[in-house]
């Protein structure tokens, strides 16, 4: 297989990349979208409190008696379960509880999706202002290189700083920086190409909140000479992460930039009860990008209203990551490579450039 030559690509929001995507038409573009009959759909898109309500409340609740028994066996080999558990729950789950009230679709309510948002920004340690923002242009311009701020894979990758962030390094301090940042009041160019001037001082106020708390556990830690306040608050973020990225780097690693088809460049994995209680059923990635506005408890169902449309999904996490790796490997020398999943017979064809997937740069 020939190797195409490849120009390494500017991934900020103010580079030429970014005056390309616009002048390409990818900016704003129309997506695919797989045809669900108008009265399935709004079923789809109801929302309820009940679901939401009662996974929050197991959440918290588990929260609190892990932390309980970790605070009660501390300075034991006891309190090491207790704070595995707590520390998945704080450091990963509140990422898909942050992402689903983020789209205001979790609750019915909008106070209760505005109050487990702020509190799983905090937990994640993302500024709630600016991250609204940056999920609204992730979804709008979905790893369109120049556009979206939250493309988690470049090219060629870097496959140890990947490994890394499994134990929240240097993912915590990249992310606590931001926070810093805008506590002292700046907001970069890259921000700014996505918050409304509107909203900047409604940044740098919650970012101060934030980094306030943060360092208040850091002095209860140096004033009783114990670690026992990080790991309750802030360094679960780094023990507690590695579900969240092991979720989280599926969703588009290896797949396709600067298309308009959602099945190119996002990925649906099965996978077991408990990570898709955690993961507030984000495996189902295609089918959330296609229709952002079905609840989670909802994508289920959608995924067997569409999947015909849909590649096949990736049948286990190992699977998945043994795809994933497979092309992220072969990036490194070719850049350029991407998976093109295989569509069913039942499927519509692919929305994409086809000289941007041909076998040069995909696999069929």
């Amino acid at each position: 297989m020939t190797t195409t030559a490849f120009t390494p690509r500017d991934y900020s929001l103010t580079g030429p990349e970014a005056r390309h995507a616009i002048e390409a038409g990818l900016a704003s573009a129309e997506w695919y979208h797989s045809d669900v009959p108008r009265k399935v759909m709004k079923d789809l898109m109801s929302r309820r409190d009940g679901p939401a309500i009662r996974d929050t409340v197991i959440w918290i609740g588990l929260l609190i008696l892990t932390a309980a028994g970790g605070i009660l066996t501390w300075g034991t080999w006891w309190a090491v379960p207790f704070f595995a558990v707590y520390g998945v729950l704080y450091g990963s789950a509140c990422d898909s509880r942050w992402h689903e009230c983020g789209h205001g679709t979790a609750f019915r309510t909008p106070w209760m999706n505005n109050w487990v948002y702020t509190l799983a920004s905090f937990m994640v340690m993302r500024n709630p202002v600016s991250w609204r923002w940056s999920h609204a242009r992730h979804h709008t311009d979905t790893i369109i290189v120049g556009r979206d701020p939250e493309i988690g894979h470049f090219r060629p990758p870097q496959l140890m700083l990947a490994a890394l962030h499994f134990i929240g390094i240097p993912d915590v301090w990249l992310h606590f920086r931001v926070l810093l940042r805008n506590a002292l009041g700046t907001i970069t160019p890259d921000e700014a190409d996505y918050i409304p001037e509107a909203e900047r001082p409604k940044a740098i106020f919650w970012a101060r909140i934030f980094v306030a708390i943060h360092l208040v556990a850091v002095a209860w830690a140096i004033a009783t000479w114990s670690l026992l306040p990080l790991m309750l608050i802030g360094g679960p973020r780094i023990y507690g992460t590695w579900h969240m990225v092991m979720t989280g780097l599926l969703q588009h690693g290896g797949l396709a930039e600067d298309v308009l088809d959602h099945r190119l460049n996002s990925r649906t994995v099965l996978m077991n009860p408990i990570t898709r209680w955690l993961y507030w059923n984000m495996n189902y990635h295609v089918e959330h990008h296609m229709f952002p506005m079905v609840p989670y408890h909802a994508l289920p169902r959608l995924h067997e209203t569409i999947k015909h449309d849909l590649p096949p999904p990736n049948p286990s996490i190992r699977q998945a990551y043994a795809e994933m790796i497979r092309a992220l490997w072969r990036q490194r020398s070719d850049p350029a490579y991407t998976i093109v999943p295989t569509l069913p017979p039942t499927a519509r064809p692919y929305r994409a450039d086809l000289h941007q997937l041909s076998p040069e740069r995909g696999a069929p």
